[in-house]
């Protein structure tokens, strides 16, 4: 048992694990801030342009029955098909995907790439005939001058 609890910690404590739980958090709190957007600023925008259009009380009756308002429906006990409230979650969505897509690409401006190093050359010239050669040779391929004797600071 004293293992199990021992696994259960380290699994629990682990940087992954407390970066979800936050992400988590910080996630929950931000939908209640989206779901105020669309609700109370972007539907009766778009109620202006729809003939006020109140997208929360858009539904169906599945027994056939006409109800003023989706309470008076629900209160009745009526089965209700609520496709306005789809409609909500839908803009919700796209625009909570349209955030997190803003933030993550301001994050990704925000971090500079690291630099990369100078790659080590793979060839030199020759001091003699000015042709590039393979680095660790010894002998230049195009005039055969010996390379052995000659300083490193002529190679380059």
């Amino acid at each position: 048992m004293k293992k199990f609890i021992q696994e259960f910690k380290e699994f629990a404590l682990k940087g992954n694990m407390m970066d979800l739980a936050i992400g988590m958090i910080i996630g929950s709190a931000f939908t209640g801030i989206v779901n105020s957007l669309v609700n109370d600023i972007i539907n009766p925008i778009l109620g202006i342009f729809t003939g006020k259009i109140d997208f929360s009380n858009l539904f169906l009756t599945l027994d056939g029955s006409h109800y003023e308002t989706l309470d008076a429906a629900e209160k009745a006990g009526a089965a209700v098909f609520k496709y306005g409230s789809f409609i909500s979650n839908v803009i919700n969505f796209i625009i909570m995907a349209l955030v997190v897509f803003c933030i993550v690409k301001f994050l990704n401006k925000l971090r500079k790439p690291a630099p990369e190093a100078p790659a080590e050359p793979t060839t030199k010239k020759c001091p003699y005939c000015m042709s590039e050669i393979s680095i660790e040779a010894t002998r230049c391929p195009n005039c055969t001058s010996s390379l052995i004797d000659v300083d490193a600071a002529d190679l380059k």
